[in-house]
C-alpha cells in the first residue's frame, strides 16, 4: 500500500530560483544559468518519457502561465492522496508557493472526490506549516508517519494530520553537516514496500535516532543507510512506485544513483528496479529532487 500506482507531475511554466524558500532550503543554489526554465522543461519531459518507457503511469498537469510559480514542479508539497479516498491540502511557508494549490488536479483523478478533501491550510494563520509528503513520510502499511521538525514542518500540524488518519506520529529533529535544520523529511527518509532509505546520521538526538531506526528495522524491507554526503546528493529523495504490472520500481535522480556503491545498487535491484532520471538543473536551482516532483496516487 505504500507504493503509489500512478504519479502526477506538474510541467512548469516558469521554473527558477525561489528566493522566498532559499533561507530554509540549504539545497538550493543561486546559480546564473542561461535558459534555466528551458533546461528544467527538457529535464522534466525527459523524466516523464523515462518513467512511461518503464511502464509507470504518469499524469501531467500543465502549470498555469500566471501567476508565476517558480516551484510548481514540486506538487507533493501542497496536496496528498490517500488509500482511503481522502486527500489533504497543506499549509505552506512561502507565500508564492501557496499559489501552486489548484483544485483542477482532481480532474486527473476522478475517483477522488473534492468533498473528501481535508483542508488544513488554516494553520498558515498561526505560522504552523506542513508541506505535504515533503514534510511527512507516510507508512500506510503500519499506520505510522515520520516528520523531521523544521520551519516548514510543524509538530502540531503533523500530529493533527496523524490524528485524522489514526496514524502514530513519529517526530524528531534532523540537521545537516552545518547544523541547519533539514527542511523536508523526504530528503533524509523514503519508505516503500520493499525499500527504506534513511540518513539516520542526520537525526541529532541519539535517543530519537535509535527510536526511528529501531522502528524501521521492524519492517520486512531492505533498510539502506546513507551518509550525510549521500543525503546531500539526494540519495533518500526517491520514491518506490508500482509499474503497470504491479512490480516495484525505485525512482531516483542520477545524482542519487551515482552516490550509491555498485554493491548497494545491486542489493536494491534485488528488491526494486532502480530507475534513474537526469534532473541536475532542477536539483541545483530548485533544491529538490526526483521524489519532490512526484505526487503519488
Amino acid at each position: 500500500m505504500n507504493n503509489p500506482e500512478r504519479i502526477i507531475m506538474v510541467r512548469p511554466a516558469h521554473f527558477g530560483f525561489n528566493a522566498e524558500t532559499a533561507e530554509s532550503n540549504k539545497f538550493q543554489q543561486s546559480i546564473a544559468l542561461e535558459g534555466t526554465s528551458e533546461l528544467a522543461l527538457s529535464e522534466f519531459d525527459s523524466m516523464v518519457e523515462t518513467l512511461r518507457n518503464n511502464d509507470i503511469e504518469v499524469l501531467v498537469l500543465e502549470d498555469t502561465i500566471t501567476p508565476i510559480k517558480p516551484d510548481a514542479i514540486f506538487p507533493n508539497n501542497w496536496i496528498s492522496f490517500h488509500p482511503d479516498g481522502r486527500s489533504f491540502l497543506y499549509p505552506m511557508e512561502a507565500l508564492n508557493r501557496r499559489l501552486e494549490r489548484r483544485m483542477d488536479v482532481f480532474q486527473l483523478v476522478p475517483e477522488f472526490n473534492p468533498e473528501n478533501l481535508l483542508d488544513i491550510t488554516h494553520f498558515e494563520n498561526t505560522k504552523q506549516f506542513l508541506e505535504g509528503t515533503g514534510s511527512i513520510i507516510f507508512d500506510h502499511n503500519n499506520k505510522s508517519a515520520y516528520c523531521a521538525i523544521s520551519s516548514r514542518s510543524d509538530v502540531k500540524a503533523f500530529e493533527y494530520v496523524c490524528k485524522q488518519l489514526a496514524f502514530t506520529p513519529i517526530s524528531f529533529e534532523a540537521h545537516d553537516l552545518n547544523g541547519h535544520a533539514i527542511y523536508h523529511t523526504n530528503v533524509l527518509l523514503s519508505i516503500g514496500n520493499q525499500i527504506v532509505v534513511i540518513c539516520s546520521e542526520s537525526i541529532s538526538n541519539p535517543i530519537e535516532r535509535a527510536m526511528v531506526v529501531n522502528t524501521l528495522k521492524q519492517k520486512d524491507v531492505l533498510l539502506v543507510e546513507i551518509s550525510l554526503h549521500q543525503m546531500n546528493q539526494f540519495a533518500a529523495n526517491c520514491l518506490e512506485i508500482k509499474d503497470k504490472y504491479g512490480k516495484s520500481c525505485l525512482v531516483m535522480s542520477t545524482t542519487a544513483y551515482q552516490s550509491f556503491s555498485e554493491e548497494t545498487r545491486n542489493e536494491i535491484n534485488t528488491k526494486s528496479r532502480i530507475i534513474p532520471v537526469s534532473i541536475p538543473t532542477i536539483e541545483k536551482i530548485g533544491g529538490g529532487s526526483a521524489r519532490c516532483m512526484m505526487l503519488g496516487v
